[in-house]
């Protein structure tokens, strides 16, 4: 980290020169220099006066934004069998965060289905093609290419591909347990 650079920078931003800033912090204009030009070191404690006066916790001083990857390709993608379907993951390590989408692949009708346990959480389907029936409960509904559907986790239900060919679905789970 470039703790000059990052001193000067947010001098700026709140429109004050060096002698300003060396001023309220009872430092000299030439140290403010030395300091934004990496020529001489702060102390602690000197680093935090001048970031009370720059309206800056150590902590946020420190901590530097990382660049978070939010494109995902297919060659991020990976795959996983789940009974007799298939999950497309489309985020990596998605199962850290509190969304987890997949693309549940379903093979032809009567070959494949998806049981889900009860969980705290709740599920989005987006049928990408094919048609599916979704048992929960009691109940059974039918959802086709282009529909969507949401689930309440609490009971257990179960998806089964409907259709002759294979069925296609974008799931979403909230909180992420597949």
């Amino acid at each position: 980290m470039d703790i000059g650079a990052k001193i000067k920078e947010l001098r700026l931003q709140r429109g004050l020169t060096q002698e300003e800033l060396a001023s309220r912090c009872e430092l000299t204009k030439g140290y403010i220099s030395q300091l934004e030009n990496d020529i001489a070191s702060p102390s602690i404690a000197t680093l935090v006066d001048i970031l009370n006066v720059l309206g800056v916790s150590l902590r946020d001083f420190f901590d530097e934004d990382k660049e978070e990857k939010i494109v995902f390709t297919k060659n991020d993608y990976f795959e996983s069998t789940n009974g007799k379907g298939t999950n497309i993951w489309l985020i990596p390590n998605s199962q850290k965060n509190e969304m987890e989408p997949i693309i549940l692949v379903l093979n032809e009708e009567g070959d494949a289905c998806l049981d889900r346990l009860p969980f705290e959480g709740e599920e989005f389907g987006y049928v990408l093609e094919g048609r599916i029936c979704i048992e929960y409960g009691q109940f059974s509904y039918i959802a086709k290419k282009g529909e969507s559907f949401y689930i309440d986790g609490k009971r257990e239900h179960r998806i089964i591909n409907k259709n002759k060919g294979r069925s296609k679905v974008l799931w979403i789970t909230t909180p992420s347990n597949f």
